[in-house]
């Protein structure tokens, strides 16, 4: 066993036993390299990634490659997920020389972490152009024994063009207001797949934070254009194979535009902006279907992902044993027609084959279908559908399962804090929000310590001892508002303020402008610093969003005004690439609605206070946030001189804390929210 045997990171456990002498990231292998005068050779992955283990399995496992590995270099490994950090930097980087990039990321650095050659996946033989990884390994340590200056000119400049990339937008313009999302808007239209759904080509990754753009602006306008690209996207993806028909829960991506074959990963970041976004959908269509796989999606987190300890894990693995021993991509979750006649009988698997796409040649590899949900597949028989579904997944439950990567991920939690809660207010499921409370609970518990600093990750109810970053506290914060609206405890509230309180002391510059990690963080070759979203919000919209959120709640002039600046960049960017900053466009939409404030107050227990909560909780207006609890009470700001109305209940709806009239009444209540 190497040095990575010390680590939680299922990843880096994965290499612990390689015959390549790894070291964990810290300053330990750095000086190492520079008592050796040798490279550091860095390799950057994640737990379920597909081409992580093809290249661990050819090169890594490898006696003679590791061999020279370790004559040669001193080898680091990081986990992303744990580093979003280290990963950003030396990405950053990867993308300037390169134009792409992805994992495993591959790059070897001078002694004092200086970039100088770049690449992703290296195949054990030279392939479509493509040089091995061991004439990669020869090429570079030649180049450090012969031509040390050049490796260091290059470095040099790499480092200097990554230093003066800091972005300082937040100070430099006002937040987007209506021409600017108008504008946005008209991009996402001209980008928008009408055929099939989604923005783009293939690969297709789910859109969910442009979806939650696209629900706020056609509530605060009755844009149908928006509404219509966010049900057929939400619709066409919940058909395809991006989606799991049998267990519910979306996989990472498709490799196609028609979403039939995705890449079979499942992780936890996609699966909750996914069911809040389908609950999102349901509020503002009354959809049985997203109503379906807003729920599906919630029961495969709980069922699939929950920790013993209440949080919820990172993700599954594309790859399992296809029951020869043979890992195999997809295994779990593809079937052929003789599959299913398996399991099913003739009659029966011919009516699943018709229903579900099930081909003699196969939608994905060696024969093997992808399950899908067709247009045209006409009315089916729910009672017997039901039936033939829960036999093959009973069936499905016996085969070899993908491995789990059992990490808890701060930012991933807060997420599925907020999508659980509202999904469980919304279809009144309340074994859901107790589910969202457990996870905050263990947030709470476990990742963060008495100065309100988080903790990144955690593993068996053990904190990993990795710094937050700004994606943690947003996404911990939203997390924290969404169950403070849906149980009404003052306490979520709070610790929101305590996190957001670190944001805005430890998080900003001089100009408004956002950072990804804390001003005393480990310094890197450059502070990272990134607004746009790619599969999750990024930490500044993330930010932005909770700031403005609390603001409402609070009225705090400091919070507002911190969001607006942040937003600042969203102007800039919005009108140009929507698709990347999503979750930033519908932030902007929320300040553009006020956010509205809503009070509901009553006796705790009283049926009509519940139904005004209820109508609150579903209402569509873009960003409301919500406080119930008793007349006057103290636990929210907005329930202070709250009186109940002619001995009622009552809610108020404000904005800027200017407030309409209260009511007494759900439907007008209704009204007033665009609620349901």
């Amino acid at each position: 066993m190497n040095r990575l045997a010390d680590s939680q990171s299922p990843y880096l456990l994965q290499h612990a036993s390689n015959p390549v002498d790894w070291w964990p990231w810290g300053e330990g292998a750095f000086e190492e390299a520079r008592r050796r005068d040798v490279p550091v050779l860095l390799s950057v992955g994640y737990s379920s990634c597909h081409w992580c283990h093809v290249m661990a399995h050819e090169s890594f496992e490898d006696g003679d490659t590791a061999a020279y590995l370790n004559e040669h270099f001193v080898s680091v490994k990081v986990d992303r997920e744990e580093r979003p950090d280290v990963d950003a930097v030396y990405m950053e980087a990867v993308q300037a020389a390169t134009g792409q990039g992805g994992w495993p990321m591959t790059v070897f650095l001078t002694p004092d972490g200086e970039p100088f050659y770049f690449g992703t996946y290296f195949p054990p033989a030279p392939r479509h152009g493509m040089p091995s990884f061991r004439q990669v390994l020869e090429g570079v340590a030649a180049a450090w024994r012969d031509r040390r200056d050049e490796v260091g000119k290059v470095a040099g400049t790499i480092v200097r063009e990554l230093s003066g990339r800091s972005l300082a937008l937040g100070g430099d313009g006002g937040a987007p207001g209506e021409p600017e999302l108008a504008q946005a808007l008209l991009g996402l239209t001209r980008e928008y797949d009408e055929r099939h759904g989604g923005f783009g080509g293939a690969p297709k990754f789910p859109p969910s934070m442009v979806l939650g753009f696209l629900l706020r602006h056609h509530a605060r306008t009755g844009s149908e254009g928006a509404l219509q690209m966010a049900s057929d996207t939400c619709e066409a993806m919940a058909r395809g194979g991006l989606y799991d028909q049998l267990g519910g829960g979306f996989a990472r991506y498709a490799v196609d535009r028609e979403w039939v074959v995705p890449h079979f990963e499942k992780m936890l970041y996609d699966n909750a902006l996914l069911c809040r976004v389908y609950t999102h959908l349901w509020r503002a269509t009354g959809s049985d279907l997203a109503r379906r796989v807003a729920l599906e999606t919630a029961d495969f987190m709980v069922r699939e992902l929950r920790t013993p300890e209440g949080g919820f894990a990172s993700a599954l693995d594309a790859d399992s044993d296809d029951g020869t021993g043979r890992h195999v991509e997809g295994a779990y979750y593809v079937w052929t027609p003789a599959q299913l006649r398996e399991v099913l009988g003739e009659e029966d698997a011919a009516y699943a084959a018709r229903f579900h796409g099930v081909t003699e040649e196969g939608t994905f590899e060696e024969g093997a279908s992808v399950l899908q949900l067709p247009q045209g597949a006409g009315v089916a028989d729910a009672e017997r559908l039901s039936g033939i579904r829960a036999r093959l997944l009973a069936a499905r439950d016996l085969r070899p399962r993908p491995g789990r990567d059992d990490k808890v991920v701060a930012a991933w939690n807060g997420l599925a804090v907020a999508a659980l809660a509202e999904a469980g207010a919304c279809f009144d499921r309340p074994d859901l929000v107790e589910r969202a409370t457990e996870a905050a609970d263990l947030l709470v518990r476990v990742h963060l310590d008495e100065g309100g600093r988080l903790a990144r990750t955690s593993r068996d109810g053990r904190s990993g001892g990795h710094a937050g970053v700004l994606e943690d506290y947003g996404d911990v914060a939203e997390g924290f508002l969404a169950l403070a609206a849906v149980t009404g405890e003052g306490v979520w509230l709070e610790f929101a303020g305590l996190l957001l309180g670190i944001v805005l002391d430890r998080f900003r510059g001089e100009g408004g402008e956002l950072f990804d990690t804390a001003h005393d963080a480990e310094p890197l070759i450059r502070r990272p610093q990134d607004p746009t979203d790619n599969a999750a919000p990024s930490g500044w919209t993330a930010a932005a969003g909770a700031l403005l959120s609390y603001a409402a709640h609070t009225g705090s002039e400091a919070h507002r005004t911190a969001a607006e600046r942040a937003l600042a960049v969203v102007g800039a960017l919005g009108p140009r690439a929507p698709r990347f900053i999503g979750w930033g466009l519908a932030v902007a939409e929320a300040l553009l609605d006020g956010p509205r404030e809503v009070a509901v107050a009553g006796p705790a227990g009283d049926p009509d206070r519940a139904a005004l909560h209820r109508v609150a909780l579903r209402g569509t207006a873009p960003g409301a946030v919500v406080a119930v609890g008793e007349p006057d009470g103290e636990e929210f700001p907005l329930l202070r001189d709250r009186p109940l109305v002619d001995g009622r209940p009552a809610a108020y709806v404000c904005r800027h804390f200017t407030c309409e009239a209260p009511t007494t009444d759900p439907d007008r209540l209704a009204r007033q929210l665009g609620a349901r």
